[in-house]
């Protein structure tokens, strides 16, 4: 809400006059006054985590992954909405790598990815705002928890150069047409070229927040499109690259298994809990799965976090080792010398 106050003073509106009621922050269509919610700092202490933030709005929660270095620190579901949770004080910490592969994780399992931050650098991130680190959506604790427990969706999302909104066209378009404007003169009465208000009717273009307010005020509707962090990205849909699959490892045994399973539609990570994800369509079979070497030593504890993982995302979990005693868990075994049985999918599945 700091952003958008600071952006409606530039523009000469106050966001949180009652008067306001269409504009762009009213995501709720009643008659309530929209007030300033913004935080300190220090008050995001007083905040629930976000593993509490879901299990309160109904979400079955996975064991927090930390026996290694993971890309993501939960996996949530709710009815058909899959998330991966990745939670990082500042943003900025969040690297390309660990973005790959949350993405990658993602789109083998149709699930969104979030990126739960506080501050860039030392500068707070604003609430009601939605950011992007390397294509990872990212929101406040403060702004997730709205989300989450009271389906309020934020509308400003922060860009290169600002804050932008994203225009309902086909609404604007339509309310125009019932006033019996013109594009140009609608364009005029905003204060914007005939090109851009295209723009905004066909999808093409997004707006900052005075031109998306110009909207609202001219045409007497909400004109903005809430952003769901909850779904998935468009740009995780757009055949994203996870499929070129194999990931770098030195371990050789890890690279047998891989050339091994290179038939399969799989895609190898190594920062998770589990190594590799297989996706079988046909089958409508997800397999999640680990490689065990024989100096592993916290084995047990991240058998239970493949175990809790692959419960959320409901995928079938499964360990692959060098040859050493598997954990007494219930998780589905094979060891190196059973790979060479292993030729399709199908060879795979009947193991689980």
């Amino acid at each position: 809400m700091r952003a958008l106050n600071r952006i409606g003073n530039e523009a000469g509106v106050t966001f949180c006059d009652p008067s306001v009621e269409l504009s762009i922050v009213y995501i709720r269509q009643c008659n309530d006054i929209f007030c300033d919610v913004s935080m300190t700092y220090g008050e995001t202490e007083r905040l629930k985590t976000p593993e509490a933030v879901l299990k309160e709005a109904g979400f079955a929660v996975s064991e927090r992954c930390c026996c290694r270095p993971s890309c993501f620190d939960y996996a949530a579901r709710k009815s058909e909405t899959l998330i991966f949770i990745k939670v990082q004080s500042d943003i900025d910490i969040f690297s390309s790598g660990d973005s790959w592969e949350l993405k990658a994780i993602s789109k083998c399992v149709s699930a969104a990815s979030i990126l739960i931050s506080e501050k860039t650098r030392d500068k707070p991130l604003e609430d009601d705002t939605v950011y992007s680190r390397y294509d990872v959506l990212a929101v406040t604790p403060k702004t997730f928890e709205n989300i989450a427990l009271h389906n309020v969706h934020p509308l400003i999302q922060a860009g290169p150069g600002g804050y932008y909104v994203e225009i309902d066209g086909e609404t604007i378009k339509r309310r125009r047409q019932e006033l019996g404007l013109s594009v140009g003169e609608v364009a005029e009465m905003i204060g914007i070229s005939r090109r851009t208000l295209y723009g905004y009717e066909r999808g093409m273009a997004k707006a900052s927040v005075t031109a998306a307010y110009n909207l609202v005020f001219t045409l007497g509707i909400p004109v903005a499109k809430p952003v769901n962090v909850f779904e998935e990205s468009k740009s995780q849909r757009k055949c994203f690259l996870a499929t070129a699959k194999i990931a770098i490892t030195k371990s050789k045994f890890m690279q047998k298994i891989f050339r091994k399973l290179a038939r399969c539609n799989i895609t190898t990570v190594k920062r998770a809990p589990f190594d590799f994800v297989i996706n079988v369509p046909e089958e409508k079979v997800k397999i999640i799965g680990g490689v065990a070497g024989n100096r592993e030593r916290e084995l047990d504890r991240r058998v239970n976090e493949i175990l809790s993982v692959s419960k959320v995302v409901r995928a079938h979990p499964i360990l692959i080792t060098e040859g050493q005693e598997p954990p007494k868990k219930a998780i589905p075994c094979i060891q190196s010398q059973e790979l060479s049985k292993i030729r399709k999918p199908e060879d795979l599945i009947s193991k689980i």
